[in-house]
């Protein structure tokens, strides 16, 4: 994680707001405002095409998307990314937006772009007293947030597993994890927004927006709960505090994670799987969290990966954890675990010692640990090969699922992850925990309109060559395809499936010929919730500067 102290300028753009991050010396308090001042009158850093860091900064963590910008400037305050920003509008020079984490699509890096705003900088994680919430740095990783929200006031927020992704990105998509089901998405506690706009004049300007009822720019808040990144401005914050929380007490105004979790990890060897037993594992996985689905049940703070790799790969995996304080965790947990793999034999429930999934071996798991939370955290988040390897390429499509698969979904899974004319070890389908306190939120309560499905689906393919581009990506298209061969090839919103998630972007789903649905791809992820989107855009973005593959459109565009 990157230190506070390159930060101290990141709370720079922060002059009108009172912030606390724990007891400071009147010296250190003094000091970080002069570093604060510095750093609002300086300019961003600017690195251009010759300089040693420029190859590290137009690529992202998927690499088969490479930018060759004028420049990419780093920005460390809110006033220099809106200098930044007017710079490159008065330049008539294209914009794009990174956070620092990560996009499967190539909504940052792409031939257009001139110029990338790069926030990873500002990454502060601190608690304003003046608004009563956890300020949260666009540029923060989520390990860093967790540490630090943690350490600091005994709080987080219900992020995803992978400690490299970027607050900015992860947020403004929705935010899901592991204790989404206990506790709902990150956006359900998303208290206010400060974004870098441009006007109709071409004018940059920070906004902060909120969602108190009478904010005049409640609406923009709105946006960024599962409106997705770069489709309004620059984010340079958040700030964070749960729907009725109330009182001066910062532990109180979010969630506090559990004292303590059990965590399992399970190997299935492909060796002991018929297409009979493969088919038993998916379709119990679902019926569990048909019958588990609710806010009130027993089991809404256990969340499960079912890792299905191609049969390569030698195992599918199964990741569970559970909240270890509630009412006979142990029970619930081992209860889940034998209804999920009670077809199997004994031979066929091995400790995974081996990658599985994205993750790299958990073998000490086999029997359930109870961990403290943050020790887990930093364990699961970190144990992900993909993540730690720069140079894999990757394909990615996502499902909404309101019901369980069917036998032929599952059958058209097991065909795709057993063929032996692609094998490779790092293709994948992902079925994770939904539903519990996620789907008591209405569905246009935010942008996150789907909020009535039990699981989700992740079809996904890793691999380092340019060469291997067309094997990944038609193994990819053809198990999702088939899968979903029901409605057109996707999973169009209707009684079984609710259409996709923005933050595992598709990078075909704006293409007809490969989405043959005929419902468009802002349906497919936004459903009702996209023409409110569209005005807000006209309102914010009205020039469309800030525009991506998959951006919101203005209203007179399809």
């Amino acid at each position: 994680m990157k230190r506070r102290s390159v930060l101290a300028g990141t709370a720079a753009a922060i002059a009108a707001t009172t912030l606390e991050t724990g007891p400071v010396a009147t010296a250190a308090a003094a000091t970080a405002a002069t570093a604060t001042s510095t750093a609002a009158d300086s300019d961003a850093v600017t690195v251009l095409p010759g300089d040693p860091r420029y190859a590290d900064l137009v690529v992202g963590n998927n690499s088969r998307w490479v930018a060759r910008p004028d420049s990419v400037r780093l920005v460390r305050t809110t006033e220099q990314v809106v200098r930044a920003v007017q710079q490159a509008v008065d330049a008539g020079k294209r914009i794009s937006v990174r956070s620092g984490g990560h996009c499967y699509a190539d909504f940052v890096y792409h031939p257009e772009v001139r110029v990338v705003i790069d926030t990873s900088l500002l990454d502060t994680v601190a608690y304003d007293e003046k608004r009563k919430a956890f300020e949260v740095g666009a540029g923060a990783t989520l390990l860093q947030v967790y540490d630090s929200l943690f350490k600091g006031w005994g709080v987080t927020i219900p992020g995803g597993m992978c400690y490299s992704v970027g607050a900015g990105g992860h947020i403004s998509g929705g935010g899901y994890g592991m204790l989404s089901r206990r506790h709902g998405l990150t956006v359900d506690h998303l208290y206010a927004v400060e974004v870098v706009v441009v006007d109709a004049n071409g004018r940059a300007r920070s906004v902060v927006a909120t969602r108190e009822a009478a904010d005049p720019n409640r609406d923009l808040w709105w946006a960024h709960t599962g409106g997705g990144g770069g489709n309004f401005g620059v984010i340079t914050r958040y700030w964070f505090r749960s729907p009725g929380a109330t009182g001066t007490d910062p532990s109180a105004l979010l969630p506090a994670p559990p004292k303590e979790v059990l965590v399992s990890a399970l190997a299935l060897p492909w060796s002991e799987l018929d297409k009979d037993a493969f088919t038993s594992l998916v379709q119990k996985f679902g019926a569990w969290h048909e019958t588990n689905g609710s806010a009130d049940s027993a089991a809404a703070s256990l969340c499960s990966f079912l890792m299905m790799n191609h049969q390569a790969n030698g195992s599918i995996g199964l990741l569970t954890q559970i909240d270890a304080t509630v009412p006979d965790a142990e029970k619930v947990l081992a209860d889940f675990l034998t209804e999920v793999t009670s077809s199997l034999s004994d031979a066929a429930v091995r400790p995974m010692s081996e990658p599985v999934g994205e993750l790299g071996a958990l073998p000490d798991l086999f029997t359930p640990q109870r961990l403290p939370w943050l020790h887990s955290v930093k364990l699961l988040g970190t144990s992900n090969p993909t993540l730690t390897n720069p140079t894999l390429r990757g394909h990615h499509k996502s499902a909404y699922l309101r019901k369980n698969v069917t036998t032929a979904q599952a059958a058209a899974m097991y065909r795709h992850l057993t063929r032996t004319d692609q094998e490779n070890p790092s293709s994948m389908v992902v079925l994770l925990s939904y539903g519990g306190k996620i789907n008591t939120v209405g569905s246009g309560e935010t942008v996150s309109a789907q909020r009535d499905s039990i699981f989700k689906g992740l079809f996904q393919s890793f691999w380092s060559s340019a060469d291997d581009d067309a094997a990944n990506i038609g193994w990819v298209r053809d198990v999702y395809g088939e899968v979903f061969s029901a409605t057109g090839g996707y999973p169009v919103p209707g009684a079984a499936a609710d259409g996709c998630y923005i933050n595992y972007p598709d990078a075909d789903i704006t293409d007809t010929k490969v989405n043959t649905t005929g419902v468009p791809w802002y349906t497919l992820y936004y459903k009702a919730n996209y023409p409110r989107l569209q005005r807000i855009k006209a309102a914010y973005d009205p020039r469309n500067t800030f525009r991506h593959s998959q951006s919101i459109t203005l209203p007179d565009h399809t």
